[in-house]
Order: C-alpha cells, then structure tokens, then sequence
C-alpha cells in the first residue's frame, strides 16, 4: 500500500511546465496593466491526483489516506478569466502531463 497524507479530499490544480513556457511567450506579446494568473483554471482533488499518479506508474497497491495528517488549503485554483479572455489555454492535460514527467524521469534525464 502507498500512503497518503490526509482525506483526499483537497482540490489543487496542476500546469504542465510547456503550457506555462507557451503561456509566457503568449504574455511577452501583450500589454496588460495587472497581474495575470497562470493557470488552468480547473482542480482536481488529491484522492483523483494519486490515483491517477498510480496508474500512471503502474502501483498495483492500494492508496491509503491518513485523515490524521493535514489536509492544507481545500481548494487552490486560479482565476485564469483574463488569461482565457485574452484567448490562451493550456493544451496538456493533467494525465498527458504526468505520463510525460514520468517518461522523462525513466527515460529522459539528464
């Protein structure tokens, strides 16, 4: 079995880093007088996050979440509106973005 820190139940959300490079080379064209958050916009609960980390590197064990440690923030997405507006958005999805990581860490370091 794997343990898992907390319920599960926290929401995050993830960008896959070529999605933030192609994020910042879209804003280097632009002017803009705030702050704009980079992001997806979407979240996803840490109990979907490790079980589609799981079957990404092929644990065959159970998770196991320990509700007696923290759980953190229950919810951490952005406000990615003006980004959208402006007509960006991510083009990784969150189980691309893992397989790719995971690929480059069994097969892709340097």
């Amino acid at each position: 079995s794997v343990s898992v820190w907390g319920s599960g139940k926290p929401v995050c959300e993830f960008l896959y880093v070529d999605d933030l490079v192609d994020a910042l080379m879209f804003l280097l064209d632009r002017t803009f007088e705030s702050p704009i958050n980079i992001g997806t916009g979407e979240g996803v609960s840490i109990r979907d996050l490790a079980e589609e980390i799981a079957r990404t590197v092929g644990v065959k064990g159970k998770l196991e979440f320990d509700a007696s440690k923290p759980d953190g923030a229950p919810r951490k997405v952005l406000d990615v509106s003006r980004l959208s507006a402006m007509g960006w958005k991510p083009r990784t999805t969150l189980h691309e973005g893992l397989r790719k990581t995971y690929d480059w860490l069994l097969h892709g370091r340097t």
